[in-house]
């Protein structure tokens, strides 16, 4: 049970930190937001609802192209985060407390901390062990499809989107094409840390249940 405890601590605190950064990227998306995010913005430029509404949907979406092509990525975590970072990014927006966009150099500092909680975040949330979120299951599952390595398939499906966003008029930039350079890296050792320090407060825990 404390270990249940700590993994979804770990699973919801990521997935806060994640949409906390997509909401202050948003604020500066004229330099460039990353492709999925970029092409949720458009569409919300095109149709109206909200930048997190279409987050949730575009997730739910790979949700249901998973589910039928492999339900080995599948699980509770993957239904949560499809489902909560959107809603979440949201209401970020809504306190209306972010830094809005100057034009100066400040928000490239904004963009760096975006992309650090983004990234942050992701390793948490994964390092909890509830499951993958849509985009990182769909992913996997072209990789298993097309026998393609995971880092293939996930620049061929980020391609793809960034065509589509581009085409809708999504904020695709300069910025956008150093996304996947500056976040993975955090992402990695993000996820390194936080694994580690979930394997050590779930064993401090276990052993204070048996004094």
């Amino acid at each position: 049970m404390r270990e249940k405890v700590v993994q979804y601590i770990f699973f919801f605190s990521g997935l806060i930190l994640i949409a906390l950064g997509n909401a202050v990227a948003v604020k500066v998306k004229y330099l460039g937001l990353n492709p999925w995010e970029a092409l949720n913005v458009a569409l919300f430029q095109k149709l109206g609802l909200t930048i997190g509404a279409w987050s949730t949907i575009t997730g739910l979406l790979l949700l249901v192209v998973a589910l039928f092509v492999k339900r080995t990525y599948v699980n509770i975590g993957t239904f949560l985060n499809a489902l909560l970072i959107g809603p979440m990014m949201d209401f970020f927006l809504w306190l209306d407390f972010l830094p809005n966009a100057t034009e100066t150099p400040i928000d490239y500092i904004n963009l760096a901390c975006a992309i650090l909680l983004a990234g942050a975040g992701g390793g948490l949330y994964v390092s909890g062990g509830v499951g993958a979120g849509p985009k990182d299951g769909f992913m996997l599952t072209v990789a298993e499809m097309t026998k393609l390595s995971v880092s293939r398939a996930r620049m061929a499906v980020e391609l793809v989107v960034l065509v589509i966003s581009y085409f809708l008029g999504g904020p695709v930039f300069v910025v956008t094409f150093f996304y996947t350079l500056l976040q993975s890296p955090i992402f990695q050792g993000s996820l390194k840390y936080f694994g580690r320090l979930r394997v050590s407060l779930t064993e401090k825990w276990l052993m204070q249940g048996a004094d």
